[in-house]
């Protein structure tokens, strides 16, 4: 047995959330990738451009280490951002741009993990003050269940524009059965909605 490896865990869990959140970009047109699905206006590139913009925050600002130094773009944290800034693309902000920053993101961040040790102390400027101070393990956790949970938003958007589903390619974790097998499964629930909603 190896030598437990919390840092590493850590970072592998967060690479894996990373990973499956960009993939969901994957093979769709411009329209589909940044077209609201939610009545909150939940989108694909807005997903990720959010999840960038948390991991430079908390793994850059947080401990002392900025990425964007004087020159922060129109959306970062602050109060001069238009509200849900960080949710959404403008036309002219491209997929490669976007996504581009997000991998930047990732290895800014990676140097911050690689750096310090997992009880580090930083601050969070945008938390209120009696609680700003915090750790390097405490954000790893946060930003890892941040990105799990918009990967888990990416899962649902991404189904119900094409059908796809799954954490990476070839890997979908899914039950067995076909597309029509998945629909009369889908009936059944409906169906078994329908009946309890009835006899409630």
């Amino acid at each position: 047995m190896t030598t437990p490896d919390p840092k590493a865990d850590l970072l592998r869990y967060l690479q894996d959330a990373r990973d499956a959140l960009l993939w969901k970009l994957d093979g769709l047109s411009e329209y589909d990738i940044r077209r609201p699905l939610t009545p909150t206006g939940t989108n694909l590139l807005g997903l990720v451009k959010h999840t960038a913009g948390v991991e430079l925050g908390y793994f850059g600002d947080t401990f002392g280490r900025p990425f964007f130094g004087e020159n922060p773009p129109s959306w970062w944290y602050t109060q001069d951002a238009e509200p849900e800034a960080d949710m959404w693309a403008t036309p002219d902000e491209s997929r490669e741009d976007i996504a581009g920053l997000y991998r930047r993101a990732w290895e800014h961040a990676d140097a911050t993990i690689a750096a310090l040790p997992l009880e580090a102390t930083g601050h969070v400027p945008w938390w209120p003050e009696e609680r700003r101070e915090t750790t390097l393990h405490h954000i790893m956790v946060r930003v890892i269940a941040d990105t799990c949970r918009h990967a888990g938003h990416a899962d649902i958007v991404r189904e119900l524009i094409d059908g796809a589903v799954g954490l990476t390619p070839g890997k979908d974790s899914m039950g067995p059965g076909d597309r029509a097998g998945r629909e009369a499964h889908r009936r059944r629930l409906e169906e078994a909605a329908r009946q309890a909603d009835a006899a409630g």
